[in-house]
């Protein structure tokens, strides 16, 4: 097995983050999981130990920058050292752009994308006292290359994921550390066999994705053979966004 590295993951008690957190476990790593919800990181957190998985939870709200500190100062007191982050903790709030009030797009905006520079940042100082040539991978959407209506906020907040990634890059390029963005499609994270075949016949792979599939990206970036991978926008959707559709 490969050496075993600490790898945070925020928003990591269900959906996409639990995959995640679940695939880093599963490849021998410690694992710290995020997230406001303790409930569900809880549980996730029993399922991962029940396969023989090395995780614990911390309680962190990432709209709260003092929290986001907390995180990183326990990681640095436990770990004494970080390898992976990855930034997955997430919100929407799909409404019409009239009804949209400042608090909801501040919320958007603030959990999304500032919380993710926060994290990014903490990380960043981290991975360099103690040496680390680590690998930052921020979970960005489809939706910061197209949109459906009511989606202002949380495209916005997407689209400057892109944007904080090739910025952190660069920044961090002379530490050697890696940061790159994941661009989910369709994940489903609920009953995968409530789907219509109408569903997976809008994707080039026929099929929609699943939390698996943006961890095993996860896996390949953060991979220290693939250093030479930094600043991308990786899109994992079964080829969604690169599909022509004409209403018949």
């Amino acid at each position: 097995m490969d050496r075993v590295r600490c790898v945070v993951v925020t928003g990591g008690a269900q959906g996409i983050g639990k995959g995640i957190a679940k695939a880093f476990a599963a490849r021998g790593d410690r694992v710290v999981i995020a997230d406001v919800d303790r409930d569900h990181a809880e549980q996730t957190v029993s399922e991962i130990k029940a396969q023989g998985g090395d995780v614990v939870f911390i309680q962190t709200d990432v709209r709260e920058p003092e929290q986001i500190s907390a995180l990183f100062q326990i990681v640095r007191q436990r770990y004494h050292r970080l390898d992976v982050l990855i930034n997955n903790a997430g919100v929407s709030r799909f409404k019409p752009l009239e009804e949209l009030t400042v608090a909801e797009w501040d919320d958007v905006l603030n959990i999304n994308l500032r919380g993710y520079f926060l994290c990014a940042r903490e990380a960043a100082r981290l991975m360099k006292e103690s040496g680390i040539h680590g690998s930052i991978v921020n979970i960005a959407s489809t939706r910061a290359l197209m949109s459906e209506k009511n989606s202002e906020a949380y495209a916005a907040s997407k689209g400057g994921v892109l944007g904080l990634t090739h910025a952190l890059a660069a920044s961090l390029s002379e530490a050697r550390i890696t940061v790159n963005a994941i661009s989910p499609g369709w994940i489903e994270t609920g009953d995968y066999s409530a789907l219509k075949e109408t569903d997976h016949a809008q994707h080039f792979s026929k099929r929609v994705g699943k939390p698996e599939d943006i961890a095993k990206a996860c896996l390949y970036l953060t991979d220290e053979d693939n250093d030479f991978v930094t600043g991308i926008n990786l899109i994992v959707d079964g080829g969604m966004t690169r599909k022509m559709i004409y209403e018949e």
